[in-house]
């Protein structure tokens, strides 16, 4: 038997009512779980030690044998190694009368899944991919299950050479246009080491620029299973500003601790353009889309079953990183729902872009929606996270990073980014601040207008919505539609609901404009856009024939826009899949197309001379 303590508590909350398509891990009634290893039962994972040349991921080889084998088992990989007592966590009034693992699994996968004669042979090599997560890894075979889970083996535990090391940096724009911000995670609190990132152009003297800590602990978590099976230690997030950057300059960069001791421990070195000056006019190229969601290269985790197009939309990115400049992902990222591991997992995913494009985020249902926690909705989707960890892990240039909303430049585009889990009806904090944000852009200098949320708070075609006769969110666009025409807001994007849909350029329902593909003179109503086929398993359309809708797709994919100069802008629409151009339009005009008076959209006039 392997020399491992596995701790046992009693009470962590039943699981069970997760629909299946909902977090893989929430499948497993960890609470279910007991310990009867076999003795004839083992697993063997090679190699042991990983990372020995820095890096942040690695594959390993798990050897399993067991002599009664069955096409229940499966091995979960666990983090850290040694279960401890002090991880566990007891809700008020929750006991069970058989003791349990108090802690989810990072990830699983079943013992049969790449070897066929499993049960015949009760052998079988599994190979997982593991990525630096701040502590050891320890690989668990059970039998009975997801449902009746029993421990029958335990390896021998492995880790990265270093597991405090500075792992999957991510940009964003600060509140300034010529400020970066570059966030990450490491093992490294301020008592062990000092953050900072070291930057500048390429043959010249480096900078050094401080960076700040934050963490967040169980008792930031709103509920179950964040604050119960679904808690892991998030290490430490570190964000630096680098600031004064001239306009589209390429500068290279990499993260780093100084110890105590005085050596200093680095990450590999990366790069990034900085954005140009607000009314710049050169190419400038924006991706857009939501509910991209994570799925394991190793196969692990069903995750086929519930974000199957994640990798497919993440690798389409990766492969043409040349091609666009930034990037919003509007909602809904990990759809960790409460499994604080997955944070990690998700921001190694997207780790090839985050690291060299800045990586805008919004926040989604599955981010922030708990009830009685201050948000607009009562629902459990964010598994008691309450939008903490989205808040924590990546930088957004918001007042107040509780309250989602934001605006950012980038050249001749200028976003208004609002928060969908808090309320934006008329006459509430978040409604004051869309207006603001709205009218404060110079459209001489910054012609594009960009509004964007994750739930639909325009139009959409799908099913649910439809079901309710409201095709939107309820009370979205009879806010905020009046804002949308006053200001003349060129697109507003949604995600929420995993498909793609483009309407005609509209306004209180109606069509204001006859074309399809090519749009020119004044500015006489909104396009609204569905892009929330991210990598989720994807959303039905309703059957009834909306008149404002021009193009649909069941597929994921994502939007990507070009703006020439400021009378040009280019919109595509590319399917994941093929990174291909399915739909698209062109917008042509002049200043004086945009000051133009239009329907509830005329600025106020006089008699007088």
């Amino acid at each position: 038997m392997n020399d491992h303590t596995i701790w046992l508590v009693y009470g962590s909350g039943n699981l069970g009512g997760y629909p299946s398509d909902e977090q893989p891990i929430a499948k497993i009634k960890i609470d279910k779980a007991f310990i009867d290893l076999h003795h004839l039962a083992s697993v063997k994972v090679d190699p042991v030690l990983l990372g020995l040349k820095g890096e942040d991921t690695a594959w390993v080889n798990v050897e399993l044998k067991y002599p009664e084998p069955s096409n229940d088992d499966w091995v979960g990989v666990f983090s850290p190694a040694k279960f401890n007592a002090s991880d566990c966590y007891f809700e008020s009034g929750k006991s069970h009368e058989a003791p349990c693992i108090c802690t989810a699994p990072i990830k699983y996968m079943f013992a049969n899944q790449s070897s066929s004669n499993y049960i015949s042979t009760g052998k079988a090599t599994l190979s997982f991919q593991i990525i630096n997560q701040r502590a050891d890894f320890a690989f668990v075979l059970f039998t009975g299950g997801l449902e009746n889970p029993k421990v029958v083996a335990v390896s021998d535990p492995i880790s990265f050479a270093n597991p405090k090391a500075p792992v999957y940096p991510r940009l964003a724009q600060g509140k300034a246009w010529d400020e970066m911000t570059v966030t990450w995670t490491s093992g490294y609190n301020i008592d062990e080491a000092v953050p900072f990132v070291e930057w500048g152009w390429k043959g010249q003297t480096p900078r050094l620029s401080p960076a700040g800590t934050l963490t967040f602990t169980r008792g930031s978590m709103c509920g179950p299973p964040a604050r119960t099976v679904g808690w892991r230690d998030p290490g430490f997030i570190h964000t630096s500003f680098l600031k004064e950057l001239w306009p589209n300059t390429i500068y290279n960069y990499r993260i780093g601790h100084m110890l105590l001791n005085g050596s200093t421990v680095y990450s590999k070195m990366y790069s990034f353009k900085s954005s140009p000056y607000p009314g710049q006019d050169s190419l400038q190229r924006v991706i857009i889309f939501g509910d991209m969601g994570k799925a394991e290269r190793d196969g692990s985790n069903e995750y086929a079953c519930y974000q199957p197009g994640a990798l497919i939309t993440t690798d389409q990115l990766i492969s043409d990183l040349d091609n666009y400049d930034i990037v919003f992902h509007i909602g809904d990222m990990p759809y960790a729902n409460g499994y604080l591991s997955q944070w990690d997992q998700f921001t190694a995913q997207v780790e090839p872009i985050a690291s060299v494009k800045p990586y805008m985020v919004a926040s989604g249902n599955h981010e922030r929606s708990w009830p009685d926690s201050g948000g607009f909705y009562n629902t459990k989707d964010s598994g008691g996270e309450c939008g903490v960890p989205a808040e924590t892990m990546y930088y957004v240039p918001a007042d107040n990073r509780a309250k989602f909303w934001y605006s950012t430049d980038y050249g001749m585009f200028h976003f208004c980014i609002a928060d969908s889990e808090h309320d934006w009806r008329e006459g509430s904090e978040q409604y004051k601040w869309i207006e603001k944000c709205l009218a404060s852009v110079d459209r001489n200098k910054q012609p594009w207008l960009i509004f964007a949320a994750h739930r639909v708070l325009g139009y959409s075609s799908n099913s649910w919505y439809a079901q309710e006769g409201s095709f939107e969110e309820p009370m979205g666009r009879e806010h905020l539609q009046k804002l949308w025409q006053k200001y003349k807001v060129d697109i507003a994007f949604y995600g929420h609901v995993h498909n793609y849909e483009r309407t005609c350029p509209v306004y209180q329902s109606q069509c204001v404009n006859p074309e399809r593909y090519s749009y020119s003179g004044t500015v006489n109503g909104t396009i609204h856009v569905v892009v929330g086929g991210g990598g989720s398993h994807l959303s039905d359309f309703t059957t009834i024939d909306t008149i404002w809708s021009l193009y649909k797709d069941h597929d994921w994919g994502f939007v990507k826009l070009t703006a020439f100069n400021h009378s040009s802008l280019l919109f595509e629409y590319k399917k994941s899949r093929d990174g291909l151009v399915y739909d698209n339009f062109t917008i042509s005009r002049d200043y004086r197309d945009v000051l133009a008076c239009v329907h509830d959209g005329c600025e106020p006039t006089t008699l007088a001379s």
